[in-house]
């Protein structure tokens, strides 16, 4: 999905269930997976090949929302090894692709469904690479993550929050 300029930016593409909206109200479309649920963030970024379930069980990542540059993200599944904490810290996650099915022999799980168990949310089909060099160049924004597999993501309502 993309992100969206001033003049469209309210306009939510075929497809879309998820969405990230910016404090200055930047919107960003994409596909939700994980928790069907909205939670408010800091957005930072991990650049990491693997490690993503530990990420998002790390306490160092509490309340955030994170963009994994990495475009492959949850391809080796889940396993109950691969955590920081009991629970997840984080928001939930922005990722390039769409979660594919585990290719791990360690794997007991999918990572969609592990996200939606522990109450994370997940975007995919973002350009993270962008979204990356934007925090590199202005600071980590706070945001809102959303996601709804129907479709009815309110985003007009996330924009004021």
């Amino acid at each position: 999905m993309s992100q969206s300029t001033a003049a469209d930016r309210t306009a939510r593409p075929s497809g879309a269930t998820g969405v990230i909206v910016l404090a200055d109200g930047t919107i960003v479309w994409g596909r939700g997976f994980g928790a069907e649920s909205a939670g408010v963030g800091e957005l930072c970024f991990n650049t990491a090949m693997t490690g993503y379930q530990e990420v998002l069980t790390d306490p160092s990542y509490a309340g955030q929302i994170i963009t994994f540059t990495f475009p492959h993200i949850g391809n080796v599944g889940t396993n109950a090894e691969d955590v920081e904490a009991d629970r997840a810290h984080a928001i939930g996650c922005i990722v390039r692709e769409d979660v594919t099915a585990p290719s791990s022999f360690r794997s007991i799980g999918r990572f969609d469904d592990w996200m939606a168990a522990n109450g994370l949310i997940g975007i995919s089909g973002v350009d993270t690479r962008a979204l990356t060099r934007r925090i590199r160049e202005t600071g980590a924004p706070n945001g809102v993550i959303a996601h709804n597999a129907a479709g009815r993501v309110r985003h007009r309502r996330a924009a004021g929050h």
